[in-house]
């Protein structure tokens, strides 16, 4: 059956009931895990009418992110230690989750992708097209889905 299991998190409740889940999952079928974490870019931010802030040094965003991500991983880090799954985690920067996590299972070789049905963004994103949904649509391997 699957053999590695990608495990995109964004830290929210939901993403770390996932991430237990898949740790489960792949304990129960001799399989390995990757976790994988895409920070967004904040190199500049709009906000109201067009007006932009400015944009942290590229030494502090680097920083933020790595620590944002070391968080959300280390999650999925301990659980796939209790369980004795092997493990990896990883993280890159970018302006598109859903891409991210898409190439992030083609770059490791994954046979599944193990995601939440929605994350920071709450329910509201089911209905504006979240992350989960436009993985689903553009995958070329299985996804599932824990709510």
């Amino acid at each position: 059956m699957f053999k590695h299991i990608l495990v995109p998190t964004d830290g929210s409740r939901l993403s770390v009931k996932a991430a237990k889940q898949a740790v489960k999952l792949a304990k129960a079928l001799g399989a390995r895990i990757t976790g994988f974490y895409a920070a967004p870019d904040y190199s500049s931010t709009y906000y109201g009418d067009g007006y932009i802030l400015r944009a942290p040094s590229a030494k502090a965003q680097a920083e933020f992110s790595q620590e944002q991500a070391r968080k959300c991983l280390s999650v999925i880090e301990v659980e796939a230690e209790v369980e004795k799954v092997p493990c990896e985690v990883f993280h890159v920067v970018g302006d598109s989750p859903y891409e991210a996590i898409i190439d992030a299972a083609k770059k490791k070789k994954c046979d599944l992708i193990f995601m939440a049905s929605h994350g920071r963004r709450g329910l509201s994103g089911l209905v504006l097209g979240s992350e989960t949904q436009k993985v689903l649509i553009h995958s070329k391997i299985p996804v599932l889905v824990c709510r």
